[in-house]
């Protein structure tokens, strides 16, 4: 029989939409690019995110001149809008069609609109890059797919959301990179860390340097890392004896391949209670990171429900 936590918590096997989710993922590049083109930096590349909505994924409002607009990929819907602070809207059909026309409809959609929009036209963090104006070999949209997994997204905002509300020291918004295409949440210790190596395919070093600058531990979800997806966590840096801390809930470990913790989304789908399981996965990883790298834990950690029943 199914019960609210296995219709909410949906099942999608990546094998049987990874056509789709190559080419989403790269979409999903092209508009973030364009927002990265005219938000101002934030720290770590914050700016540049994407961001779960009621719909599918936004860019939320970005900044233009003396206005603003905003992408928001719509997979109740299967289209694209582009919105602006002046009234334009313009749209596109999500449908099979190659990364290359899918570049070219959105950067006539923006010009229409008066946006200028210069970006980097090629993807990140992938190997090989095919420039998004000669890739005609991404170019599937299952849109049954594309809405399920928007509904991941949903119930990993949500939890990720709560655990996030538990830290009162600097962390991130919950936010989609569309360079590794993950959703990511980062709780920081408030020191420096050193710096990253770099070595991430078709990204500059100095990238991952400034995402990684300051002491973390970060989790997420993914479309990768099981057979329906991943939540994840770990640290930078490592600290000694991270790999080894027991964790929680069963199903959980270390992947030496990825060098973090992952819970396969089907594990946590499974589970009598979804939602508890995977918030034992992002508390029991944190707190791997936090006791073993001696942050100060009561001074970054508070109850979000201090003021409950004062208002």
């Amino acid at each position: 029989m199914d019960t609210p936590a296995t219709t909410s918590w949906p099942s999608l096997r990546v094998s049987d939409w990874t056509a789709t989710r190559d080419t989403l993922h790269m979409w999903t590049q092209i508009v973030g690019k364009v927002r990265m083109a005219h938000a101002p930096l934030l720290n770590h590349w914050w700016q540049v995110t994407l961001y779960v909505s009621p719909r599918g994924l936004t860019t939320s409002a970005v900044p233009y001149r003396t206005g603003a607009f905003e992408i928001e990929f719509d997979f109740v819907g299967h289209r694209l809008e582009v919105r602006s602070s002046d009234g334009g809207v313009q749209a596109l059909p999500l449908r099979p069609m190659p990364v290359a026309e899918f570049y070219a409809r959105l950067m006539d959609m923006l010009d229409r609109l008066g946006i200028e929009a210069p970006i980097r036209p090629s993807p990140n963090e992938v190997d090989p890059a095919i420039p998004f104006a000669e890739d005609h070999d991404h170019a599937s949209y299952d849109g049954e797919a594309a809405t399920l997994f928007w509904r991941q997204l949903i119930q990993a905002d949500r939890v990720i959301g709560e655990f996030r509300s538990h830290f009162v020291g600097k962390v991130s918004p919950v936010h989609f990179f569309w360079g590794g295409m993950d959703l990511a949440c980062t709780r920081f210790s408030g020191r420096s860390a050193p710096p990253h190596p770099g070595g991430v395919p078709n990204c500059g070093d100095w990238v991952m340097v400034e995402g990684y600058s300051r002491e973390l531990s970060s989790c997420g979800f993914w479309p990768g890392g099981g057979e329906e997806g991943a939540f994840y966590s770990y640290a930078y840096p490592a600290p000694e004896g991270f790999a080894d801390h027991p964790v929680g809930p069963e199903g959980a470990y270390f992947s030496q391949e990825f060098q973090q913790f992952l819970l396969p989304y089907e594990a946590a789908r499974s589970a009598p209670d979804p939602d508890r399981a995977v918030a034992e996965f992002l508390r029991t990883t944190y707190e791997a990171a936090a006791d073993l790298g001696n942050w100060d834990r009561a001074a970054l950690e508070d109850d979000p429900f201090r003021w409950h029943g004062t208002a």
